[in-house]
């Protein structure tokens, strides 16, 4: 992991990776954190968070991405519609069998074209061909897989892909949060620091006990302070 530089900053480092660490992780706005953060003494302005999130944010999402452990290897893919300006893109969504976001990209179609533009994101970064991919009934995958020469079980059963589904809920919270994305670029920016944010801090407390579950949190603390440490 690389640290972090908060020189020229007036601000301490534990300030702005709280602030950062917030506006990641909860469905808050800006102003929201402006309000958080006075109540306990810190006078800042909402744009001055923005700032911080935008030039920390992708910083810390690319240390906790280093420190992932590998996801397994059945993928769910997904596709939703968000909108933009008046138009009507696609942000594309893989997660693994176990919820954890793996990847995503923003798109204009919903083709052939940008499923395999997909499945190449998705295999470079992940290094690994998966044994098994749950897609909904689009078309496009089974051609898409065909070119690449995939030899994975495909499973496009009504029904199969729920965990690709509910994995789009979060990403909806935000967009009404933040009243819709204002481009393709900055959606996938903001996608990018808070998926990894939220594989890093996702816990599947409904599988486990408290004992478990407070020692699962401690961990993901302790990675993300180690992810922000300053230099």
């Amino acid at each position: 992991m690389k640290k972090v530089s908060y020189q020229r900053h007036r601000f301490p480092p534990q300030i702005i990776q709280h602030a950062v660490w917030l506006y990641a992780r909860f469905t808050l706005s800006y102003r929201d954190i402006e309000d958080l953060l006075a109540e306990r003494g810190v006078d800042i302005s909402y744009e001055t968070v923005r700032c911080w999130f935008l030039k920390f944010g992708e910083l810390i999402a690319r240390n906790l991405r280093s420190s992932r452990p590998t996801p397994n290897d059945v993928w769910h893919l997904d596709e939703m519609v968000i909108v933009i300006r008046g138009k009507r893109p696609w942000l594309w969504r893989a997660v693994d069998s176990e919820g954890e976001v793996l990847d995503f990209l923003v798109q204009s179609k919903r083709n052939t074209k940008s499923a395999l533009k997909l499945m190449r994101k998705l295999l470079k970064k992940q290094g690994f061909a998966p044994t098994r991919i749950l897609t909904d009934k689009l078309k496009s995958y089974h051609k898409a897989f065909r070119i690449l020469g995939m030899t994975a079980e495909h499973i496009d059963h009504k029904r199969s892909n729920n965990r690709a589904k509910n994995s789009h809920l979060p990403v909806r919270r935000r967009e009404r949060k933040i009243q819709k994305f204002k481009s393709p670029g900055s959606a996938q920016k903001f996608l990018n620091i808070h998926s990894t944010t939220y594989n890093n801090f996702y816990i599947q407390r409904h599988l486990i006990n408290r004992t478990f579950l407070k020692q699962c949190r401690a961990e993901a603390f302790s990675v993300w302070e180690t992810a922000s440490a300053a230099a």
